[in-house]
């Protein structure tokens, strides 16, 4: 595992960066085998070791701890454009975006090195051509880089956030703003593991939203992301205005039907997603330079709600 540090975490300890940036228990921190293990810019180095901005801090995973072989595998992939150097996929809600615990095959990243087979060793073994990554229960755009160079760039423009992301959600909640902007520190949840929160010392992040509908109890919101923080979106509503619906890590899927019409929980009685959609990427090709922007609607399950409560709102 490595991980570049941000200007926010400059002057932090090697050990702050392992736990609240990268997930590291203290028990492995502390683990004998580890001894060496640990390192800044390449460096052996120790837990206390204060960090600048730029600096890479790196663990080695223990020797006997195999390593996953990455496969191809022919799994259904919507691709509505691709080039020589990158391709844009419409991932589905419930397809994981790259091999991790618990998920070793049939991820995005399987699907696309069967696609692409060149794609080996391009950003990583593990990741071939992902430079970023949607949550699991998240539809909608993403961009996978197929060269180094296109690599190298689209890396670049999420690290300056030169960027263009507007994600399309439908909250369980009432909100009474047209517009606003959400800022915190983001970063892990200091007890639940899976979860990240907003914390004294965590990352900036920054999500801008606009009401398209007040449908209710329901809010359909558009979100432009300043930032990509991991599941930021979904920690900013959940926090400063009202969970996603159905979101089963931030919110309360069974409370959150209560309150809605037989008709809605009809539809989400078997889904176990979040209603969040990645509708629009928009950015500078890293290799032409030209000005690509993509725009995918929701899928069918987003639109079937969406349709309902707006039936509901009426009645």
């Amino acid at each position: 595992m490595e991980y570049r540090v941000g200007p926010e975490e400059a002057g932090w300890r090697v050990r702050e960066i392992l736990r609240r940036s990268m997930g590291v228990s203290y028990t492995a921190m502390k683990s004998a085998k580890w001894n060496g293990r640990i390192r800044l810019n390449g460096e052996p180095a120790r837990a206390d070791a204060r960090v600048a901005d730029g600096d890479l801090v790196t663990i080695d995973w223990e020797e006997d701890v195999p390593v996953y072989q990455l496969k191809p595998y022919e799994l259904p992939l919507e691709i509505p454009y691709e080039d020589e150097h990158l391709l844009i996929v419409n991932k589905a809600a419930g397809m994981v975006v790259h091999p991790a615990a618990g998920t070793y095959q049939h991820t995005l990243a399987n699907a696309v090195l069967f696609h692409c087979p060149n794609l080996a060793g391009i950003g990583g073994e593990q990741r071939p051509g992902i430079v970023h990554r949607l949550d699991k229960g998240t539809s909608g755009i993403m961009v996978v880089a197929k060269s180094n160079a296109a690599h190298e760039g689209l890396s670049l423009l999420f690290a300056k956030h030169d960027i263009e992301r507007t994600y399309q959600a439908i909250m369980a909640g009432k909100c009474n703003l047209d517009a606003g902007t959400l800022s915190s520190q983001i970063g892990r949840h200091p007890t639940h593991r899976q979860k990240m929160a907003v914390v004294q010392h965590g990352k900036t992040a920054i999500t801008h939203f606009k009401v398209q509908e007040r449908l209710g109890n329901l809010t359909h919101l558009y979100l432009t992301l300043e930032t990509g923080r991991t599941h930021q979106i979904r920690v900013h509503l959940s926090k400063f205005l009202s969970p996603i619906l159905n979101d089963p890590l931030y919110g309360n899927p069974p409370q959150q039907l209560k309150g809605l019409s037989p008709q809605l929980n009809a539809l989400l009685g078997d889904y176990t997603y979040p209603l969040l959609h990645a509708r629009v990427l928009g950015f500078k090709h890293p290799i032409t330079q030209q000005n690509l922007r993509f725009e995918i609607d929701p899928p069918e399950i987003f639109q079937k709600v969406l349709a309902q409560a707006r039936i509901d709102a009426k009645d």
